[in-house]
């Protein structure tokens, strides 16, 4: 009788499904951005509107933010993160918000004074509302007139070789577009390795829509 090496007749293994989307790392997503091309129909975006069709999801990212609220965050090559807020983050939970963001902008402060001026007690990430570049937003996380303290999580992102932790400050602002909203999310990103750290970190500028969660289907 033969004895076959390597597992001849091994079932192999199935990748991971990731997410309240359950896609795999290196699965695709289709991306239905039709309804938010009618609600932003005579408006000036920040940016061109993102594109629909597939997604082919490189890396996913996760982090809880509260007792039961999971962000989950799915990657793509062209700076786009769609991005799920379920109660569970398991594959098949509900989904309570889907947006669609792509990076508008990076600033990479040097030096305590710098970052001050972005993340101080009177900084600019925080405050009620955030010019950018003439295009005004408010703020949509926080009450009162003052500055408001940005939301901060950590979220372990994986791209199927290796793993990261990514510590983030942010806070999301948004302007009406239409009969949608834009939304901006200002997010200062730490890598914990202490390579990375090292170098410092960034401020990101992430513009945002809201999708349905018929708009967005595994394939």
């Amino acid at each position: 009788m033969i004895s076959w090496p390597f597992g001849r007749n091994k079932t192999p293994e199935l990748p991971e499904e990731r997410g309240p989307l359950a896609v795999p790392i290196g699965g695709a997503l289709e991306i239905d951005t039709l309804a938010l091309q009618a609600d932003t129909t005579g408006a000036s975006p920040g940016m061109e509107l993102p594109e629909g069709g597939s997604f082919i999801v490189v890396a996913y990212g996760e982090a809880r933010l509260d007792a039961d609220t999971i962000l989950s965050r799915y990657y793509d090559d062209d700076d786009r993160i769609l991005q799920v807020i379920s109660a569970g983050g398991r594959p098949g939970d509900p989904a309570d918000d889907v947006s669609l963001y792509q990076s508008w902008d990076s600033v990479a402060p040097v030096g305590s004074a710098e970052w001050a001026r972005w993340t101080g007690p009177s900084g600019m990430i925080g405050q009620p509302t955030y010019d950018a570049d003439g295009i005004l937003f408010q703020r949509y996380w926080g009450e009162g007139a003052g500055r408001a303290e940005p939301v901060q999580f950590v979220e372990e992102v994986d791209d199927g070789r290796s793993k990261r932790s990514i510590h983030q400050t942010c806070m999301l602002y948004s302007r009406p577009l239409g009969t949608t909203m834009e939304m901006l999310l200002l997010n200062v990103e730490r890598d914990l390795a202490d390579a990375a750290r090292r170098e410092g970190g960034s401020v990101e500028f992430l513009l945002g829509y809201g999708l349905g969660p018929a708009d967005v289907r595994r394939i």
